[in-house]
């Protein structure tokens, strides 16, 4: 929605500008006397004013980084409930600000990857998953193990995660991308076997036994992606009231 609105902004803003700037401000200064001030009213004044900052924050959503805030544990130890990140927008391609199309081809997604996507059940939600599957690969999950085209992901045993109860922390190799998840020793886990559709990503939260995922909903078109989260610009602690300085900064792995 906020994409939308700001679109709007943006195209209303900008023809109010061009419009002024073409055709009424020479009219108006044309029937000043010599020494009168232009005046061009408030309507007019405003978008003005404000089209190039409105449209310079319309380019760098759209098409270079999105802020996106965290709403829930499912990615936890990555990413904690309040952490701001950014979102790389450019990195599988340009896409226009409103709708599904893609118009410049850069990137692809890779299996690792933090991603932001539109919930194929409700694209007016965003949500934030690792990618565990691109096209064609063929995902087996049982007994909290994960395997991938055959080949079990490794994982490290690192101690616990207390937070919501205390969960087995694992340090796991992934494709090359080293990072952390949880598991709860006390909840088992269905064995789950499926091979991903042409045109479709299978997602996975970090917080393997709480993550509402692809094992539930199915699979995210390749339409529904925005981008690969890259950074933790901001983290809020809201038990302590207070930003957590100590997650400012952190690159997303």
């Amino acid at each position: 929605m906020f994409a939308l609105i700001l679109t709007i902004l943006s195209a209303v803003t900008g023809a109010v500008w061009l419009l002024n700037k073409l055709l009424l401000g020479p009219r108006r200064r044309a029937k000043l006397p010599p020494g009168g001030e232009d005046q061009p009213g408030m309507i007019v004044d405003f978008c003005v004013s404000f089209f190039p900052v409105i449209f310079a924050v319309f380019l760098i959503r759209s098409f270079v980084v999105e802020p996106f805030r965290i709403p829930s544990g499912s990615m936890i130890p990555t990413l904690h409930i309040g952490d701001f990140i950014l979102v790389n927008k450019f990195v599988y391609g340009l896409r226009c600000p409103v709708g599904y199309c893609k118009f410049v081809e850069i990137g692809e997604p890779h299996r690792g990857d933090v991603v932001v996507f539109k919930y194929p059940r409700d694209p007016d939600t965003d949500f934030i998953k690792r990618l565990i599957g691109v096209p064609g690969d063929h995902i087996h999950y049982e007994n909290k193990a994960l395997t991938v085209n055959g080949e079990t992901v490794k994982l490290e045993a690192d101690g616990v995660y207390i937070g919501e109860g205390v969960r087995e922390l694992f340090h796991e190799d992934f494709a090359g991308v080293h990072h952390d998840i949880i598991l709860d020793p006390d909840r088992s886990a269905e064995p789950f076997d499926f091979e991903v559709p042409p045109g479709q990503y299978f997602m996975m939260g970090d917080n393997r036994d709480g993550s509402y995922d692809s094992r539930y909903w199915g699979t995210v078109p390749e339409a529904n992606l925005k981008g690969r989260a890259i950074l933790i610009w901001m983290s809020w602690n809201s038990d302590r009231f207070r930003p957590d300085l100590s997650r400012i900064g952190l690159r997303i792995r």
